[in-house]
């Protein structure tokens, strides 16, 4: 939508949220079909759509389609994290999925894109395709006895080997007393929970590698039609998993690991081979495809365009970002340049200088008890105003979020 999740209304992945906290009369598909273009969905959608079993009243019909989408096909009715033996809404119609290695779920979504892709790019009429594979996300009851969470595609089981999961300064952390209570009521991780996380890292690589392989058929089928040199492409994920950092093992979290993304755009007048190093999210992937496709929004952005910045490494300097978590009483932080203020419900605060400390393994704020080492005045005085400007930026909208 553009905005950040205060104003969206999707505040939580839960029930009832996720899917029924969104207004879909309101969306980038509705205001790219209002423009003529062609729109479709392949994946997965919001949490909780098509969930209606054992709940007093049912969120979505496993069978909508939310308006502004031409094409649907979504992962539904609580499958949507599984493999295999999952169900798809195609345009209406539920299809289930059984096992077997022709029904890996990366799979069939790229054959849903590519039969896409084979009607559309012979034609001129502008398209809006949004690909949502599942991977590399945990898989929905993956075998007991799975060497891999989530499961790779069959030809790719084993091709990293027994990789492990990075042993980073601040993994399975010794010494968390700077860290919130949040963080200091988590034990340190056993020898069984590291070989999980392990286990996990193993299926999230060898899983990406048919996501790489669909990447590269939607790639080849545009090229060979011709419309590469006008299609942009955006490739970008949701979030990232902690992987055992801060002995945490998945996310939810304002630390770095969670919060970064891949962010990667190419299309006319995108730089190529460039790297742009200005404070981005994705508030912002709203904006920049309305700017592309100079279609007008329903909706007051909170985001930026992305073109301006892609052109010049300067615009958008001095920016403010805001992160937000509406579990555990909320968790709201603040980036600028180097610095990071996180602030829990019980007043808890972390202050990090990543250009030092990249690994959030010293929270400036922190006090040691009978060490009398009080935090610097000049790191209390910045911590603070950034609490005040995180303070507006919680009850932004639109220009006073940017």
């Amino acid at each position: 939508t553009g905005q950040y999740a205060h104003n969206h209304g999707v505040l939580t992945t839960d029930l009832p949220n996720g899917y029924n906290g969104l207004d879909h009369s309101n969306t980038p598909a509705v205001w790219l079909r209002r423009a003529k273009y062609r729109t479709a969905m392949v994946g997965k959608y919001l949490n909780s759509y098509g969930i209606n079993d054992n709940i007093p009243e049912p969120v979505s019909d496993a069978r909508e389609i939310p308006p502004g989408w031409a094409q649907w096909f979504a992962l539904t009715g609580g499958t949507d994290q599984k493999r295999y033996n999952f169900k798809l809404n195609e345009n209406g119609k539920v299809r289930r999925y059984g096992k077997g290695a022709r029904n890996y779920v990366t799979d069939v979504l790229s054959s849903k894109v590519n039969e896409l892709l084979k009607r559309w790019t012979i034609r001129p009429k502008p398209f809006f395709l949004y690909f949502n594979p599942t991977a590399p996300h945990g898989e929905q009851g993956a075998p007991f006895f799975s060497t891999r969470d989530p499961q790779p595609a069959p030809r790719h089981l084993g091709l990293l080997g027994d990789i492990t999961a990075p042993r980073t300064p601040n993994f399975n952390e010794a010494n968390v007393s700077d860290k919130p209570d949040l963080i200091k009521d988590l034990p340190r991780l056993t020898d069984a929970q590291i070989a999980d996380v392990d286990r996990r890292y193993r299926g999230r690589l060898e899983s990406l590698l048919a996501v790489d392989e669909a990447v590269k058929r939607i790639f080849n089928r545009v090229k060979k039609y011709g419309d590469k040199r006008k299609t942009f492409f955006i490739f970008t994920s949701d979030n990232g998993l902690q992987l055992g950092s801060h002995r945490i093992m998945f996310k939810d979290y304002l630390y770095e690991e969670s919060e970064r993304v891949p962010l990667i755009i190419r299309g006319p007048g995108i730089p190529a081979g460039v790297t742009r190093n200005q404070f981005v999210s994705n508030v912002d992937l709203a904006p920049t495809i309305l700017d592309i496709t100079n279609v007008r929004p329903g909706r007051t952005a909170d985001g930026i365009s992305l073109l301006p910045l892609a052109g010049d490494p300067g615009a958008g300097a001095n920016r403010d970002l805001l992160f937000e978590v509406f579990d555990f009483g909320g968790i709201f932080g603040i980036r600028r340049g180097p610095w990071k203020l996180n602030e829990y419900a019980n007043g808890d605060r972390e202050l990090y200088n990543l250009n030092t400390d990249a690994y959030e393994e010293r929270n400036l704020l922190y006090d040691p008890p009978g060490l009398g080492n009080d935090p610097s005045p000049e790191h209390v005085a910045l911590a603070n105003e950034l609490a005040a400007r995180l303070a507006q930026l919680r009850a932004c909208a639109g220009a006073s979020c940017r």
